[in-house]
């Protein structure tokens, strides 16, 4: 797993550094984003309430735009572990017109409550964004790419790793009623011939100042073929603060 992650950061400073390479003599401008500390409720692989916190970055550059993500929830139930997840992820886009635009993306995930040591998706596509507008917002991406599994032990079986070619798609919706209230729902989907998994988010943010604001989210996780003993869905309720920057 340390060695995973090495290679993750390795990559992820690779895709900062490339579009600031290639625009080395323009203006760059400055990181957006947010970060958000939570508290939650899991049903599925585990029963617990559990805390998180994760952070949204992303900055462009010219025709290039750079996307980094993290987040960590922990929990436990009577005292006991019973949530423990990283994950971490990278995008970097290219404009190729006004609505069309390249990207590659790595991400990687540590659950030690899913069966899995460790997941890692390598790939890249074409992303499109279907509607741009002052109140909506939608974007979607597509393409293949390399899908890495960690098994953990079991005791009918050793650890093992899988690799498969693998293909990911990815919805990003966003509405907002008025200034101060706003919806969202992102969906993903990481294809591999050994299993799938399809997560969803649906939120509601609400603006409490002019950089904190509270939200309210559900998230549903499957996957087609989870190792045995695990269930295939897992659900997260979430109510965070959320503290955004440099818009």
């Amino acid at each position: 797993m340390d060695l995973n992650l090495k290679i993750l950061a390795s990559i992820v400073s690779g895709l900062a550094l490339l579009p600031m390479h290639a625009v080395a003599q323009s203006e760059t401008g400055g990181w957006t984003g947010e970060g958000s500390l939570s508290a939650g409720v899991t049903t599925g692989n585990t029963e617990t309430t559990d805390l998180g916190v994760g952070i949204d970055l992303g900055r462009e550059l010219g025709l290039w735009a750079v996307g980094l993500k993290a987040s960590a929830d922990y929990g436990e139930t009577d005292g006991a572990e019973t949530k423990n997840r990283v994950f971490l992820g990278a995008n970097l886009d290219r404009q190729i017109n006004d609505r069309l635009f390249g990207f590659g993306l790595v991400s990687y995930e540590a659950d030690e409550f899913s069966g899995f040591d460790s997941r890692a998706f390598m790939g890249g596509g074409l992303g499109y964004d279907v509607l741009v507008g002052e109140q909506t917002q939608w974007t979607v991406r597509g393409g293949p790419g390399l899908k890495i599994d960690e098994i953990e032990a079991t005791p009918t079986a050793p650890a093992s790793t899988e690799e498969s070619f693998g293909a990911t798609a990815q919805s990003n919706f966003a509405h907002a009623f008025n200034e101060n209230l706003s919806f969202s729902n992102d969906t993903t989907v990481l294809y591999a011939e050994t299993s799938t998994q399809i997560g969803n988010i649906a939120a509601i943010t609400a603006t409490l100042t002019d950089t904190l604001s509270a939200r309210v989210s559900f998230e549903v996780r499957h996957d087609t073929d989870p190792v045995p003993g695990f269930e295939s869905t897992d659900t997260i309720s979430r109510v965070s603060l959320v503290y955004g920057f440099g818009k």
